[in-house]
């Protein structure tokens, strides 16, 4: 009631703008004791403790969200200091970063029995914005290693915690 009588007392504008969501590329950032991902039966890559992030790029996330999503996971203090406590970033660690592209964290399950795909970025432009995801991951001298993008993969690893996060 208390809103209602505000809003009838204030003069509403003629135009309504749209409202705009700020996309994000959604990270899936798991500790891990080590990592691999496998192409047609080869290991094409591993690491040892490290952070292994699956990624979608969706439409709409601009080179920015990447930048700051890759900044976000690289200081994150998720690895334990002397006294046990989340205190180091992977650098800290001496861990490595496995990144791996992940279109189907894009996905909606919402409605009906099938996933939906409609807020995945087209493959040209997703992979361009993974890779920078990857190099702007890498920019302060982290090793990171990556799947192979839009092959079939088998990723495996060794939860450490297990720790997982979820970003954004």
């Amino acid at each position: 009631m208390l809103v209602r009588a505000f809003y009838a007392s204030r003069a509403m504008p003629d135009v309504f703008l749209p409202r705009v969501e700020s996309a994000a590329v959604k990270c899936v950032i798991q500790r891990v004791r080590r990592a691999s991902v496998a192409v047609a039966g080869e290991v094409v890559s591993e690491i040892g403790i490290g952070l292994l992030v699956l990624a979608a790029v969706e439409k709409g996330d601009a080179e920015q969200v990447m930048r700051d999503a890759a900044k976000k996971i690289r200081e994150l203090r998720i690895f334990a200091d002397d006294a046990g406590k989340m205190n180091r970033d992977v650098t800290e660690a001496g861990g490595a970063i496995l990144a791996v592209s992940q279109f189907t964290l894009a996905g909606s399950i919402a409605k009906g029995r099938r996933p939906g795909f409609d807020n995945a970025e087209e493959p040209s432009l997703a992979s361009a914005m993974f890779s920078l995801f990857v190099d702007e991951l890498a920019s302060t001298g982290i090793v990171v290693k990556t799947g192979r993008f839009r092959e079939y993969m088998i990723v495996s690893l060794e939860n450490d915690g297990p720790v997982t996060f979820v970003w954004p």
